[in-house]
């Protein structure tokens, strides 16, 4: 991103050969199109080489009661123009019992009929619907790197930092390498993860621990290989268990599916158990027993300042709280387009530069925390660990006042002021009446008018399931052509 915003930069990477990325399958957010297009990356080349396959949001299982039939989507799409209360009365007065998503969005059908949200001749990154991806974090990284060495012209070392050499006041001057040499530059970005050697072991930047708030910290992962013949799903599925949720996404080869728990509700064992089961009933003709899971360890927290000095933290090293919502992505998007707009033209500015981007994600951490609570606070669920999810100690302050708003009036963009919200009102909506399965406090009568465009809706969704290719057509529409580039 920074090589492609700014080709007058002279960008060096330092990635340790031998130190493994977590990639273990990875869901994004519509952000990621944007971002792709402007580090100029065409669309098909991506698909293709990163193994990946279209997300148009995310179906919960089980979150609710754990009953059978337990099931809300949180699409892409937005509701259609108009006060939401008025909608909300519209959705009440309609016959039967439609889920508030497939009420307010075509995006619902098509993505339970696993079609893909654009058509071939569309413009790159365009589509029929608001879309993202599913694709593999250990493909997408190469090509990353490719595409930054080869055609925008970052120089790359394989090399491992052993001592971070300081500068006067606390600044980074350069890094040591494993090597024997160094590595001097004006700006560095902490890309090291958890380890966060350089906006903790240098810079010493506070952690502040969200455990208290967000009890998950592990994950049992698995990749699953899949016939290429079937279906490749349209949502990351989040089915919730006994002490936290599995994951399920779909590529065109395979599927990844990972188990997250609460270490303080849930042995490893037990996990491992509770993920075999899944990979049993949900992946036809696997053998769950054949399967070597990988545990992954998390911190759940967040630094105080991401911006220190001149060291930015960007990834893990900034934070984490849970892969829900794939929010660890996009932050990592909104790091980047935050540093690429506002670069430090000197160190004098620079201070200036850090306070308000330390200013700007911690907000944005904030909103992140309170939003995946709210999956769980809403719950019926019983067991101990759910019953904790709900405890009120648990549940930041802000949440809880935006909850005793929402049950007189729908959430707002007024409650979301931010003029980038990561998750803004229309997603606080589908989280909250896909949960409650009806409006909260007093609706406005229905109006013919507001009718009239939850029927729209419906008659935009029958359009789209004609229209609109399976995913699996439209991905394997591509191979030839793509192959026949590589090749020329």
């Amino acid at each position: 991103m920074l090589a492609a915003r700014h080709p007058w930069l002279q960008i060096t990477l330092v990635e340790a050969p031998d130190i493994p990325t977590i990639g273990v399958g990875e869901g994004t957010w519509p952000t990621m199109r944007e971002t792709l297009a402007a580090i100029g990356i065409p669309e098909t080349e991506f698909l293709m080489e990163c193994d990946a396959s279209f997300k148009q949001g995310s179906r919960f299982d089980c979150w609710v009661s754990g009953a059978e039939g337990d099931s809300y989507y949180h699409p892409f799409s937005l509701p259609p123009a108009g006060q939401m209360r008025d909608l909300l009365a519209a959705w009440a007065a309609q016959d039967g019992n439609q889920p508030f998503a497939a009420a307010m969005t075509a995006q619902a059908a098509v993505s339970a009929a696993q079609l893909a949200p654009r058509q071939r001749a569309m413009p790159d990154y365009a589509g029929a619907l608001n879309y993202a991806y599913h694709l593999d974090a250990g493909k997408f990284a190469a090509l990353l790197a490719r595409h930054a060495t080869q055609r925008l012209g970052v120089r790359r070392l394989a090399a491992k930092v052993v001592a971070v050499r300081g500068a006067e006041g606390g600044d980074i001057a350069a890094l040591e390498l494993d090597d024997g040499s160094s590595v001097a530059a004006d700006l560095f970005v902490d890309c090291s993860g958890q380890a966060a050697l350089l906006i903790d072991g240098h810079c010493g930047a506070e952690w502040i621990d969200r455990s208290g708030v967000s009890f998950n910290d592990r994950a049992l992962v698995v990749q699953v290989p899949t016939p290429p013949d079937s279906a490749v799903a349209s949502v990351t599925i989040g089915t919730a268990h006994e002490a936290g949720w599995l994951w399920d996404i779909a590529l065109p080869t395979r599927r990844g599916i990972g188990c997250v728990y609460s270490a303080r509700h849930m042995v490893d064992e037990r996990a491992e158990q509770v993920l075999r089961d899944y990979v049993q009933r949900a992946v036809p003709g696997s053998d769950a027993a054949a399967l070597t899971p990988r545990l992954l360890k998390f911190r759940t927290g967040h630094r105080a300042r991401f911006w220190q000095g001149n060291c930015v933290a960007i990834g893990l090293s900034a934070g984490f709280i849970e892969p829900l919502e794939a929010s660890a992505i996009v932050m990592i998007e909104l790091s980047l387009r935050a540093l690429a707009d506002a670069l430090p033209m000197s160190r004098s500015a620079m201070e200036v530069h850090a306070g308000r981007f330390n200013e700007c994600f911690r907000y944005r951490w904030e909103r992140i925390v309170e939003f995946l609570k709210l999956h769980y606070v809403l719950s019926q669920r019983s067991e101990p660990y759910w019953l904790a999810q709900r405890a009120p100690e648990t549940i930041p302050q802000r949440l809880a006042e935006n909850l005793r708003l929402w049950a007189e009036q729908p959430p707002a963009p007024r409650d979301f002021p931010d003029f980038e919200e990561i998750f803004p009102a229309a997603s606080q909506q589908y989280v909250l009446y896909g949960m409650t399965g009806s409006p909260q406090g007093a609706p406005s009568a229905a109006s013919a008018p507001v009718a009239a465009r939850l029927a729209e809706v419906h008659e935009r969704a029958r359009t789209m399931l004609a229209g609109l290719p399976g995913n699996r057509t439209y991905l394997g529409a591509l191979a030839p052509a793509h192959e026949e580039r590589r090749m020329a």
